[in-house]
């Protein structure tokens, strides 16, 4: 029954700071805003959508997302000169026969975590 993901909501108190930093740091397209407080982006077919909490227990940070992306390393630099703030370095963490798993986190402007990873071959 299950096709796949659709749509992310991910958490933030300030839109417009969450807005500009996933549009112009992280470099996600920015598809449209949406009274009173939506943003909506397009990752890999998938929605992501920016929006304060509706209660009060909805009110933390999301899960983690993990980002693929092609070249860990680039990444990471190109990410850090715009002024993302990673929590290490990236780093191997599994290694599968010829291929290796690559992982850095990383926080957004409204505390939620999220992950960059790649598989590598074996070096």
């Amino acid at each position: 029954m299950l096709k796949g993901i659709g749509q992310i909501a991910i958490n933030v108190h300030d839109l417009e700071r969450a807005t500009a930093f996933y549009r112009d740091v992280l470099g996600i397209r920015f598809l449209f805003s949406a009274p009173p407080q939506l943003a909506f982006f397009e990752l890999g077919g998938i929605s992501l959508m920016l929006s304060p909490a509706e209660n009060p227990e909805f009110d933390h940070p999301s899960s983690l997302l993990y980002f693929d992306v092609d070249d860990i390393r680039a990444a990471y630099a190109t990410l850090k000169e715009r002024g993302v703030e990673f929590l290490d370095e990236p780093h191997r963490v599994h290694k599968d026969g010829e291929r290796e798993l690559w992982l850095t986190a990383f926080h957004d402007t409204e505390g939620n975590t999220f992950v960059l990873r790649t598989w590598m071959r074996a070096g």
